[in-house]
């Protein structure tokens, strides 16, 4: 089975080799139709401490790795990078 990746921002990096990964999606709501915004944290693992607050990051789902671990940080998204930029990663 594939693992599941998700992305979102980190909200809090407070914790040793942890962060705390706050992913929103948008749902239409059952009777009015009309989207609305539903989020959850994700506890990740973060084994270097590298990533910081506020920064948007791919989560993949893990074997667990404590009482609330069962995910770990893959990578940064860059969010500010330019199609040029993209493209010549590729």
């Amino acid at each position: 089975m594939p693992k599941r990746v998700l992305t979102g921002t980190i909200v809090s990096d407070k914790t040793d080799k942890t962060v705390v990964v706050k992913v929103e999606r948008k749902v239409k709501h059952a009777l009015y139709g009309k989207i609305i915004r539903r989020s959850k944290k994700y506890h990740a693992h973060d084994e270097g401490n590298e990533y910081r607050e506020g920064e948007t990051v791919r989560i993949e789902e893990t074997a667990p790795i404590s009482k609330l671990k069962t995910w770990k940080v893959v990578d940064r998204v860059n969010t500010h990078a330019t199609p040029a930029e993209v493209a010549a990663e590729a």
